[in-house]
């Protein structure tokens, strides 16, 4: 697929040049620093030196008083209390956060994770029913419930009272629980609006913590877990995100929990983690509990105390993984012989496709597998319990739940964020959402949306990356949304000895620029340019520089988005 690259507008001269002095670096990271919004020395130091004294006062949050008084009360007359939370990577990890926290502290307590496939994403009938019927009296939900508004209203009447910690986008009435925390809430004025829901987790037991004096490490133990629901939640690595995520990562790889460490030797790397290895990593794995069984041995992983029984738990978790793997690939396999089949779905500028013995659990994977191919919007449907369950990603600047709100007609719920969202609709809805919704995107996608794009920050010369240049990139990361890596172009660079082909597609070489020493680089999917790399013809190279790590040997490497000669 042809990809559009599209270089940033240069940052202001002045300021990055005084920003560069004050710093006494390199203008082209001074240059990122300003895309990044970051104009001052101040802002720079916060930036580059993350501080846990940097996090907001959880007491901010709107209704984090209420939610405290609740819990004290439900805490002092011995009342029993279920902590809520979904089938995901974040939501499990918000379980065990919050669940971790309170079960050293208080011992009436359980955990409720519903079934993907029986009860769907959020609060369910089913978990409400299960808390009445077995005595809890408090349930704290955790990365759902914002638009449960009739689910909130039937726990009432049972005399079941919800605490919901959500990061998502509120509807336009609010749940009546006794506190609803969401930095997203018009009338909440907290300072950082991008948490995870792990994220709204942690601040609710770090407010708890500076309620009742116990120590912040006693919170900060639980920042691996945090840090795994920011990367795999796909949340902005930006604020108060990134102090989580940096003071996370950190703990993965000195300090990981028993089961993130299970985890991570199963996976068969112990150190050195970065976010995105945290990405394709850990959170497939986490995610595969509740994609082919059952979400709470994740959360059993997670919480636990024991080695032998967190590498038991790991090793059945990763059996799933590789379940997962298979389904996953038969069924992209499926659908795309299912789209290159048929002229109509070609054309189209959305994908909706359609298999009832599809498996639900792994929809969302497919769905974006199918949007990298194709690159539009895409929703994948299968039939669950009765109906038919969806799962939609979507490409760079395009709302996708904006584009389901057109549609909200025909679906029975749907719910997300702008790049993600499912859906559940009637089975004799299915022919006709598929219209609407390419009627809805022919109408509002822009026709550049629909080409991939690279976006390049700055160009380089390759005699420019230095040890110090390279030292200081690194402490641009954790990278992620709003903060990716840097993406440079360098041009009229040639191949310096051999380029060959690594596995079926992907090319390795070492290349070099006038001037410069030579860079060792890796060209995913790109075997397809080797004929015209072995001719010796210079070409120009789009890339992030970033450490190669094997067999605990650290190197430099320049990661190669595109070719162009």
């Amino acid at each position: 697929m042809n990809k559009r690259w599209a270089i940033r507008d240069n940052a202001d001269d002045d300021t990055v040049k005084k920003l560069a002095s004050e710093l006494n670096i390199d203008t082209v990271l001074s240059a990122l620093l300003v895309q990044r919004g970051i104009n001052t020395f101040d802002e720079a130091r916060f930036f580059f030196r993350p501080d846990q004294r940097h996090l907001h006062d959880p007491f901010l949050m709107k209704d984090m008083e209420k939610a405290m008084a609740r819990i004290d009360e439900a805490i002092a007359a011995g009342e029993k209390i279920l902590i809520y939370g979904d089938y995901d990577v974040d939501g499990t990890t918000a379980v065990a956060t919050v669940y971790g926290f309170f079960s050293e502290r208080y011992l009436n307590l359980e955990y409720y994770i519903p079934d993907r496939y029986k009860e769907g994403y959020g609060i369910s009938t089913q978990g409400i029913d299960y808390a009445a019927e077995n005595g809890f009296t408090l349930i704290i939900a955790l990365d759902c419930g914002i638009k449960s508004v009739d689910k909130i209203e039937y726990a009432n009447t049972l005399g079941v009272d919800f605490i919901i910690c959500d990061h998502h986008l509120p509807g336009a009435e609010l749940p009546a629980a006794v506190a609803v925390l969401d930095p997203k809430r018009a009338d909440c004025e907290y300072p950082y609006k991008e948490l995870s829901g792990c994220g709204i987790g942690f601040k609710l037991i770090q407010a708890y913590a500076e309620k009742h004096d116990i120590a912040f490490e006693e919170v900060a133990r639980f920042l691996d877990l945090v840090a795994i629901s920011i990367a795999c939640d796909i949340v902005h690595i930006t604020g108060e995100n990134r102090v989580l995520a940096h003071f996370g990562v950190q703990k993965i790889n000195a300090d990981p929990c028993i089961g993130v460490k299970a985890l991570m030797q199963i996976a068969g790397r112990t150190s050195s983690f970065t976010i995105s290895d945290v990405v394709f990593s850990l959170g497939p794995r986490i995610n595969a509990a509740g994609r082919i069984d059952d979400a709470k041995h994740a959360v059993e992983l997670l919480i636990a105390s024991d080695e032998e029984v967190a590498r038991a738990k790991g090793q059945m978790i990763n059996t799933r993984n590789t379940e997962r793997k298979g389904h996953d690939l038969s069924i992209t396999d499926e659908a795309l012989g299912m789209i290159d089949n048929d002229e109509m779905l070609i054309g189209r500028k959305s994908t909706v496709v359609f298999n009832e013995n599809w498996h639900k659990g792994v929809i969302g994977i497919v769905a974006s597998r199918l949007t990298e191919k194709y690159y539009r919007p895409t929703i994948v449907l299968t039939r669950s319990n009765g109906h038919v369950a969806g799962s939609a990603r979507s490409v760079l600047g395009y709302d996708l739940y904006e584009a389901l709100c057109e549609c909200k007609d025909l679906l029975i719920q749907f719910g997300g964020h702008k790049y993600a969202a499912g859906l559940t609709m009637a089975p004799e809805n299915v022919e006709a959402f598929k219209l609407r919704f390419e009627e809805v995107v022919c109408a509002t996608i822009a026709p550049e949306q629909l080409i991939q794009q690279i976006q390049i920050d700055s160009e380089l010369r390759l005699s420019q990356i230095e040890p110090k240049f390279f030292r200081i990139l690194n402490q641009f990361a954790p990278f992620g949304p709003e903060n990716m890596a840097p993406v440079f172009i360098s041009k009229n660079v040639y191949v310096s000895g051999n380029a060959g082909l690594v596995g079926a597609t992907h090319i390795k070489m070492t290349v070099m620029q006038e001037g410069s020493a030579a860079f060792d680089c890796i060209a995913f999917n790109h075997g397809e340019y080797l004929p015209q790399l072995k001719s010796g013809a210079p070409f120009d190279i789009c890339y992030s520089i970033e450490e190669n790590v094997w067999r605990e040997r650290r190197t430099m490497q320049l990661n190669i988005k595109g070719i162009r000669f």
